[in-house]
């Protein structure tokens, strides 16, 4: 060796093929999921890969929840770890579990990454930043990681982060504020390049942050970054999967694709720090407009609903012959196929001609089954039944929310009879005021458009005739009428609500962006904004009690907004 010259320049310089795959597990099926990682990484070996990258907790699914305060559960985990370490060869593989603390203080287990190759351990990460906002509960069960150091593969170093631990201070909302920023960490101990395993859900504007985030670490930090991500549903948890890779410079170099499972294959060149996309076709481009997102997001939340609970492969729907019914039996039958989706129109005495025949024509152009039971003698029999309770009243909201009370009893009758799962229609902006009946149309084992506002229903049902099918399939008068409940003669949702795009934007900005009272009255009237900041705290105890509501926004009704039902909170400082 002369003398003076870097080592470096004696080292042949090293390549390494590296897969990125998205997989959709299924929660606490540590079987199943094994299964999955076992085909993954034979695929994987066939084409000759130097390290698979699978998602975080690929082994349980995420969110596993309670499940891992079972010992049993993270025993059999455990197990299942060794088992998968000892199956891999040639092709190191890299995937998300849980793994013991045995400090013998904090919590029982680390939410981690394991690198494995040739049936050995070759390193472990575990999550740093533990998120305990919206859906996410991590601080519950897992110890968070207090080291940094990255993991040797081949003479490289490879920085190993999980899911929140990327995103550091550049989140859809940010909740937390956080001093450790781990990618920096690692870039500090010489990582080549930054891999983030992630179980990150969806939402209607999350690609564009998401890829605005990698960019940003990219350049900052001047190392490509590696991102996988779960996708599929579990529960009301849509997961898109968007897994992608970055360059140093910002630019996307290869993408594994959205609402499936698949992968994407790149090479890291050692010398120039640079990834090139293996694949011959054009980067695989993420739905640009928000309906095709929605649709994609809630095709895959019920279908996964329905195949991961093994319950049932058919939906039962009341249909009204408005259009959020009739969204609901659009986007089931694209899940679930016309064969396992069936319709009932229930019309009353204040159902006009029109609501039956839009159902019919809709149920024809879906190919779905369709039955029709009249309820009107059936309101009938309780108005006769309760005349001695209600002598002396007016027909009121009591009236009005009996007939849909009745038609959500028949329709569960229906369900229970034929095993069928009931899909509930409500809208977001129903259950924000209050406007979806308890026990009426609330009824079912799942709702799936209940995180979609009313005037994106609008815009996806057109956006459904226009783009996707390119002919009417939901008829268009259900697109123009005006919306009502058709509870009573001549009714309209307008008669005590404002316009939807009035309404939409107050809750919007109450909700998701939480807003003031005073903020959101400097865009509106400040008695119209009085009136729906009141309807919909008063209705927290409605929506306590509906079906799970798949997620699409960052703030949605369920699991990831914890309101208080008995509260005083008006907004007015004392």
């Amino acid at each position: 060796m002369k003398p003076g010259l870097p080592v470096k320049k004696f080292i042949q310089n090293i390549k390494m093929k590296i897969r990125l795959e998205q997989l959709n597990p299924v929660v606490g099926d540590i079987k199943g999921n094994s299964n999955k990682i076992f085909a993954a990484l034979e695929r994987a070996e066939s084409d000759s890969i130097d390290l698979l990258i699978l998602p975080e907790m690929i082994l349980t699914g995420y969110p596993a929840q309670d499940l891992l305060e079972k010992d049993a559960f993270r025993e059999i985990c455990y197990r299942a770890n060794d088992n998968i370490i000892k199956k891999t060869t040639g092709t190191a593989l890299l995937f998300g579990s849980l793994t013991p603390n045995n400090s013998g203080t904090g919590r029982k287990c680390f939410n981690s990454a394991i690198l494995a190759k040739e049936g050995k351990q070759r390193g472990i990460a575990h999550k740093t930043l533990l998120p305990t906002y919206d859906v996410f509960d991590d601080l519950r069960y897992f110890e968070p990681n207090s080291s940094f150091e990255c993991l040797e593969l081949d003479g490289l170093q490879l920085g190993v982060t999980i899911c929140e631990d990327i995103w550091y201070n550049e989140n859809e909302v940010q909740y937390h504020y956080y001093e450790t920023n781990p990618a920096e960490e690692l870039k500090k101990r010489g990582a080549d390049f930054i891999i983030n395993i992630s179980a990150s859900p969806f939402t209607k504007s999350k690609h564009q942050n998401r890829a605005g985030m990698l960019r940003n670490h990219a350049k900052r930090l001047h190392l490509p970054v590696l991102y996988v991500n779960q996708t599929g549903a579990q529960t009301d948890i849509v997961f898109d999967g968007d897994s992608m890779a970055i360059n140093r410079d910002g630019q996307s170099t290869a993408h594994a694709g959205a609402f499936r499972e698949g992968f994407s294959d790149v090479v890291f060149d050692e010398e120039s720090k640079f990834l090139e996309n293996l694949s011959d076709s054009e980067i695989y481009k993420y739905p640009k407009s928000v309906e095709e997102r929605l649709f994609e997001a809630v095709v895959l939340g019920i279908s996964d609903y329905f195949q991961k609970t093994g319950v049932t492969e058919k939906a039962v729907i009341g249909l009204s012959g408005g259009i959020d019914s009739a969204l609901t039996a659009v986007l089931a039958t694209e899940a679930l196929g016309s064969d396992n989706v069936v319709v009932i129109t229930l019309p009353s005495k204040f159902s006009s001609e029109g609501s039956v025949t839009d159902s019919e024509k809709l149920a024809k152009n879906l190919n779905i089954e369709l039955h029709e039971v009249a309820i009107k003698s059936i309101v009938e029999a309780f108005d006769q039944s309760l005349e001695p309770l209600f002598e002396g009243t007016e027909f009121g909201v009591a009236e009005e929310n009996l007939q849909s009370r009745i038609r959500g009893d028949i329709l569960m009758a229906y369900s229970n009879k034929f095993g069928d799962f009931l899909l509930a229609t409500g809208n977001k902006s129903e259950y924000a005021v209050g406007y979806a009946t308890l026990y009426g149309d609330m009824n079912g084992a799942l709702a799936p458009i209940g995180d979609i506002y009313k005037s994106e229903v609008f815009s996806l049902a057109r956006w459904l005739n226009e783009e996707y099918f390119q002919k009417e399939v939901i008829p268009g008068s259900i697109i123009t009428k005006p919306p009502s409940a058709e509870l009573r003669p001549d009714q309209k949702d307008t008669d005590t609500l404002p316009e939807y795009d009035t309404l939409d934007d107050i809750l919007f900005r109450y909700i998701e962006l939480q807003q003031s009272k005073e903020k959101i009255s400097e865009l509106h009237k400040s008695v119209t904004v009085e009136k729906v900041i009141s309807l919909v705290d008063r209705n927290e105890f409605k929506r306590y009690q509906a079906a799970p509501i798949l997620k699409m926004t960052s703030k949605a009704f369920g699991s990831g907004r914890r309101w208080p039902i008995v509260q005083n909170w008006t907004g007015h400082e004392f």
